[in-house]
């Protein structure tokens, strides 16, 4: 599976997600809210930032089910999904990952039907520092 490539202005969104918290970068000047993370505030070109605790939760923003996988490493659990989540408590943040079906579970675990633009989802982390999203219940 892919490993996260950190550089240091991302480096502590994935060490605080390697802990089980999703964090979003924050200008420490304005408060602008900012992902991917970078040195400057692009609202108002503040290099304070501080990282923000968020509740992990969102909705599908858009999704796509590849049909075969582009990398090898994938082919044994195709079809799988990779989606594209908004945050409930960070408007305009979207963070790519896939819909399973608990922590741990495999790419493939939730049927490609079942995946929906607007569902509600939850991040859940399983030690590898890697957020994946379940679907709320509704």
């Amino acid at each position: 599976m892919l490993e996260p490539v950190t550089d240091t202005d991302g480096a502590p969104f994935w060490a605080y997600a390697a802990r089980g918290e999703l964090r979003v970068q924050a200008c420490a000047g304005c408060g602008t809210l900012r992902f991917p993370p970078r040195p400057c505030c692009p609202r108002c070109r503040s290099f304070d930032t501080e990282w923000r605790l968020v509740s992990g939760r969102g909705r599908l923003w858009s999704y796509v089910v590849p049909h075969p996988p582009l990398l090898a490493d994938y082919a044994a659990v195709a079809p799988y999904n990779v989606v594209l989540v908004e945050l409930e408590d960070a408007p305009g943040i979207r963070l790519v990952g896939n819909v399973v079906t608990r922590a741990g579970a495999p790419l493939d675990s939730v049927p490609p039907g079942r995946v929906r633009i607007g569902a509600r989802v939850q991040a859940v982390f399983d030690g590898s520092g890697l957020p994946a999203w379940v679907l709320e219940r509704s």
